[in-house]
């Protein structure tokens, strides 16, 4: 049965846009709107970035945190908003981007609980400058305006059945062109269909719902990815991993455009994927758990696991999204693995070389010809960025660390499950 692609696009309400004017994510300057920044690659264009730091040294502030999260801080302009969970509930935070006096909270959810290592906070919020969306992992997808007014509420499980992930949900939404996408895809602890679904930013309300089903057994169907853009040839798709395989889809309809197979050749069943999907250019780049990471040229229609593939590499990763330049395709594994392949060949530039031992969840983000990767220790390493394996410094904020940097004006901000770092002065780019 999951062998079917089911499209069954409900045209519930005409799709509906957003102010005029408002930057897209990808125009964003200094900006940080998204859990993979302002590209949605966890790349920056901002230079004299600090390479040193601890929990007292060039930090501008730190602001107390009660518990853990994935999910990243997002910034927009003067103001920062987490995802927060205090073992009972769920909060959206919004922060002083200068002090990180806390500006406002607000409820989001009820029924937060650990499952493994992460809590129900996983999902990084979204922003496009004059609202921001988050999601939890019970489920609950709420809107704000920077002053804190709720716009609306949606209990997605509610509405299209409960999430079947054997981990929990930690899929994080995506903003683009006036409207928001999220993902549900499941199958360990529920007989329910995946599905993709776009929500009009307005008013909360489905324009479709696209199933997507796959062949993928027991907890393969599982994933943990957040969908992102590829804009190829004039075109808008959304990239979507997870159920062995990865797809393309129209924006305006749901409709898959093209599928690519082999993100588990063996057919096992415990191929749940973490590490989202990547783009730079024309080329996407897919992990899945470690082995294979596929590379895969945009264009394509219909199944083109046999014609599009450019190559494939069997020492990925299994939770940190790699990271690229287009020269050079950056990748850690849960030990501190690193690897340096040519981004178009697949050629190894280097590795495997090893970081300090940890365990890595949070991915890397590239910045200022440097790669910063943060372990769960909360230990950064700063790389150079290139063709040779060169640390730079490692800093250690000595605390529990799932979550990804940020970075904004000059400034890179982490959070550890005791506090949020802004590192750095601001404006020194």
């Amino acid at each position: 049965m999951r062998r079917l692609l089911v499209f069954s696009a409900a045209m519930l309400l005409a799709s509906a846009t957003l102010s005029q004017g408002v930057p897209r994510p990808d125009d964003d300057g200094d900006n940080w709107p998204n859990w993979r920044g302002p590209s949605r690659d966890g790349t920056s264009v901002e230079t004299g970035l600090p390479v040193r730091w601890s929990t007292t040294e060039n930090v501008a502030w730190s602001l107390a945190l009660d518990a853990r999260s994935g999910s990243t801080p997002i910034i927009w302009g003067e103001t920062i908003f987490l995802n927060v969970a205090d073992g009972e509930r769920l909060w959206l935070w919004a922060l002083s981007r200068d002090t990180g006096e806390k500006l406002w909270e607000r409820f989001l959810s009820d029924g937060d609980h650990m499952k493994n290592k992460q809590n129900m906070s996983s999902p990084s919020p979204v922003t496009d400058g004059e609202s921001v969306w988050v999601m939890t992992g019970t489920g609950i997808l709420k809107a704000f305006d920077f002053e804190g007014n709720e716009h609306w509420s949606r209990n997605i499980p509610a509405d299209y059945g409960e999430f079947g992930l054997q981990w929990g949900y930690a899929s994080s939404p995506l903003l683009h062109d006036g409207a928001l996408y999220v993902q549900v895809l499941h199958g360990m602890k529920t007989d329910e269909p995946s599905y993709v679904l776009r929500i009009d930013p307005a008013t909360g309300e489905t324009i479709w719902r696209a199933e997507r089903l796959t062949a993928a057994i027991m907890e393969s169907p599982d994933s943990y990815t957040t969908p992102t853009l590829l804009e190829h040839d004039g075109n808008t798709e959304i990239v979507i991993t997870g159920g062995d395989v990865v797809t393309g889809h129209d924006p305006a309809s749901g409709e898959e455009l093209w599928r690519v197979d082999g993100l588990n050749p063996e057919n096992r069943r415990n191929y749940r994927i973490v590490a989202s999907p990547l783009i730079h250019e024309d080329i996407i780049y897919a992990p899945t758990r470690e082995r294979p990471l596929l590379a895969i040229r945009a264009g394509g229609r219909g199944d083109i696991t046999e014609t599009h593939k450019i190559w494939s590499f069997n020492n990925g990763p299994d939770v940190p999204t790699p990271v690229t330049d287009g020269k050079y395709f950056y990748s850690i594994n849960d030990k501190g693995i690193v690897y340096c392949l040519d981004a178009k060949t697949g050629e190894n530039i280097y590795g495997p070389v090893r970081l300090a031992v940890a365990k890595y969840s949070g991915s890397p983000v590239l910045a200022d010809g440097k790669i910063y990767i943060t372990n769960e220790d909360g230990l950064t390493s700063v790389l150079k960025a290139g063709p040779e394996f060169e640390v730079l410094a490692t800093n250690d904020l000595d605390a529990y660390t799932l979550s990804s940097p940020a970075i904004s004006d000059g400034q890179i901000f982490i959070r550890t499950a005791t506090a949020l770092y802004a590192i750095g002065q601001r404006g020194m780019n």
